[in-house]
């Protein structure tokens, strides 16, 4: 009897960009606005966060609402309605439970796909970008849709300087399709990271099992986003920096090789303070933060679809990635810019 001929080791399959696109609320909210409640100015705002408006969803809006204006324009830009699996990576769900991600496929007529939501806070969409890259190369799916979506202003205190000058609300969104590692838009190696140890640098202390199993009501704070800033300005410029490294490495690139940063839109600041640790020239690095604020999970798709009409970002040009966030979490991508069309 013959013994079957061995099987050939199935190619490897990368993850690569195919569309883009992006969502924001229609109200601006400008420095001055804010400035005249919190005793602050426009001058203040603007020179430690580099911030001057945001965006904030109106009442009777949604995250769903946001991710689906930005998951269509994505479909739109990669030229097919059509997906296998849809990833939203989110901090604030339309609901605690269900996920919002079913909700959304359905909205954009892909009932019946896959679709779970990923939360890691402000890494949320790299980390969402890694496992829709993991199930490509799985053959688990040949496209999926990702999303990071925010309705952040719905977790701030009105009052609290530190937090309600810095956050906006928006949505951003990339299909990826199955093909060729070397081919434009494919993504690169990933760096992923978190140390739960420090979870209390950047939190909403109410809501979850923890409180609600301890038997004291919840205090008034509570039940908004607070960070500890000083300290997090200090880890997020760490740990980007040194996962930026870490997956420039792994991808044979050198500081000097990277045409865009394209960072978490946190802080200019601290944007800037990555790109002096990692080597890469400041006018290297495409911010957006001035017009829309710190989105969360939607601040580095949404950068992408900006920088992206703009022209800013062009075929054949290295960008890097990279993302930190509560948990603590972080992480970093790269990936060669295709050839998309322009909205």
């Amino acid at each position: 009897m013959t013994a079957p001929p061995p099987s050939r080791p199935a190619p490897h399959r990368a993850a690569v960009l195919t569309g883009v696109g992006g969502c924001l609320p229609p109200t601006a909210v400008s420095n001055d606005e804010l400035a005249a409640r919190l005793d602050s100015s426009d001058a203040w705002i603007r020179s430690r966060t580099g911030i001057r408006q945001r965006y904030f969803a109106s009442p009777g809006t949604a995250t769903s609402d946001l991710a689906v204006g930005a998951g269509a324009r994505a479909l739109k830009s990669s030229g097919t309605p059509d997906v296998d699996a849809v990833l939203l990576a989110t901090t604030t769900p339309d609901r605690p439970c269900p996920a919002t991600a079913p909700a959304v496929a359905a909205r954009l007529g892909l009932t019946g796909t896959a679709a779970f939501d990923v939360s890691a806070v402000c890494t949320g969409f790299v980390y969402a970008l890694a496992t829709a890259a993991g199930l490509i190369a799985a053959r688990a799916a040949d496209r999926v849709l990702v999303i990071g979506a925010e309705t952040f202003s719905t977790l701030l205190d009105p009052d609290d300087r530190s937090t309600s000058v810095i956050f906006g609300d928006g949505a951003g969104a990339v299909v990826l399709r199955a093909g060729d590692p070397e081919e434009p838009g494919a993504l690169g190696p990933f760096d992923l990271g978190s140390d739960g140890g420090r979870e209390d640098l950047i939190t909403v202390a109410a809501g979850g099992s923890r409180q609600r199993l301890s038997g004291v009501a919840p205090k008034s704070a509570d039940r908004y986003f607070a960070m500890a800033g000083k300290d997090v300005f200090r880890h997020a410029v760490q740990r980007m920096s040194a996962s930026a490294r870490a997956v420039l490495a792994r991808a044979g690139w050198e500081p000097g090789d990277v045409d865009h940063l394209v960072g978490h839109q946190a802080n200019l600041r601290i944007t800037n303070h990555v790109a002096d640790a990692v080597g890469i020239p400041r006018a290297r690095c495409f911010s957006n933060i001035a017009d829309v604020g710190n989105t969360a999970a939607a601040s580095i798709p949404l950068a992408l679809d900006q920088a992206h009409a703009d022209g800013v970002l062009h075929a054949g040009g290295r960008v890097l990635l990279t993302a930190f966030g509560g948990g603590l979490t972080w992480g970093s991508t790269v990936l060669t810019w295709p050839r998309l069309d322009r909205p």
